[in-house]
């Protein structure tokens, strides 16, 4: 059975200068093979450039939708039964929850280059995870979307 439309989707792509880099790494790498001659030294600056862009596109790749009545963060996939007030975090927000406020038990979905986030209530009480942690671009429109999911559920 196919899933329903979401209402909310985000990918949480690495910022442009992450890809520069991997452009220095090719050449950092091509300088490392310099001595070996020619044919190492292209080798070297296509692929340290190549290996690192696939580690920035997979660390970049991760992604967060409400779909039918499940959040989806990554590779966990929550009930929104299960969920219960959200807070919308401001970048001085986010940095007290991952940091000084935070909880061993929480889940977090973190990326430091998203300066806001969303901080979601678990309600289960078979689920040891006090809140969720989601680093987003749109916390108001995911705090949303999963308002207006709960209530359609």
């Amino acid at each position: 059975m196919p899933l329903p439309a979401s209402p909310y989707e985000e990918r949480l792509t690495a910022p442009r200068s992450w890809w520069l880099v991997c452009l220095l790494v090719g050449f950092a790498m091509a300088l490392i093979l310099l001595p070996f001659g020619t044919l190492p030294l292209l080798g070297g600056l296509v692929g340290g450039t190549a290996v690192s862009a696939v580690v920035v596109s997979s660390y970049g790749s991760i992604r967060i939708r409400v779909v039918g009545d499940s959040l989806i963060a990554g590779e966990a996939k929550i009930p929104l039964s299960a969920l219960g007030e959200t807070e919308v975090l401001d970048a001085q927000g986010a940095r007290d929850w991952r940091t000084i406020k935070a909880d061993t038990r929480a889940f977090m979905l973190l990326r430091a280059y998203i300066p806001g986030a969303l901080r979601v209530m678990v309600t289960d009480p078979a689920d040891p995870t006090p809140y969720l942690y989601l680093s987003t671009r749109e916390p108001e429109r995911l705090a949303a979307a999963l308002k207006a999911a709960r209530t359609s559920a």
